[in-house]
């Protein structure tokens, strides 16, 4: 698979200004980046040396693209320490850093034109999950400047922008070259096994998908103090 250099470069330039929006919104806890940046080195080692590209793809080496990741996400979202993490978080940064996810879609865009990944894993095909980047600034501008939406409607949007990532993460599964897939049988998802677009599934998705959870949680908790 071949990409090219500017692609490559842009796409880790995007990685990285996730971590640091994230850093933000975390009141830059040290704690939280330095496991980030972990796995982004790791990851991003075990990809730079062949180990995922390795063809046919084994069904052994998929889950150990997102599953430390998520193992990671779900243990927080579900212990006490992780909770009390998730209560520090800054819900502003955190809804400003959805706009991240317009240049990622213009990666992937590019990514399509280089053959690396299939037209479904683009806007052009049925990942929408851009609406979610689009519209992050004009719901934090109504919701924290504005005040013109309350907690119900920014839940809302978390729900829904939650929904377009899982979409997408479904279709890019879906397209990998093994038993199960579905789409892409031209042009299967091949970059995500490729550094650095193995930060994708490993890191990119993870934080974006922690972001949505973690404000759904604390929106709710808020719902619930409200009621009683």
């Amino acid at each position: 698979m071949e990409t090219t250099t500017l692609t490559a470069i842009a796409f880790a330039i995007i990685t990285f200004t996730t971590i640091f929006l994230f850093y933000l919104a975390s009141h830059k806890n040290k704690k939280a980046t330095i496991l980030i940046l972990l796995i982004l080195a790791t990851q991003g080692m075990i990809a730079f040396f062949d180990f995922y590209n390795v063809q046919p793809l084994s069904m052994v080496k998929v889950p150990m693209l997102m599953a430390p990741s998520f193992i990671i996400l779900f243990s927080v979202l579900f212990s006490a320490s992780g909770k009390r993490f998730i209560n520090s978080l800054n819900l502003k940064t955190l809804t400003l850093l959805h706009t991240i996810r317009i240049p990622v879609e213009l990666v992937l865009f590019l990514l399509f034109t280089q053959k690396a990944i299939p037209e479904v894993m683009t806007f052009e095909g049925r990942n929408f999950d851009i609406l979610a980047g689009i519209t992050a600034p004009i719901i934090y501008y109504l919701a924290f400047v504005k005040n013109k939406i309350g907690p119900k409607g920014l839940l809302l949007w978390n729900i829904l922008s939650l929904g377009l990532l899982i979409n997408i993460i479904l279709h890019a599964l879906l397209s990998l070259e093994l038993p199960f897939q579905q789409f892409g049988l031209e042009q299967p998802n091949r970059a995500i096994l490729y550094f650095p677009y193995v930060w994708l599934p490993t890191i990119l998705v993870p934080i974006v998908f922690f972001s949505h959870c973690a404000t759904i949680q604390r929106l709710l908790k808020m719902k619930a103090q409200d009621r009683d």
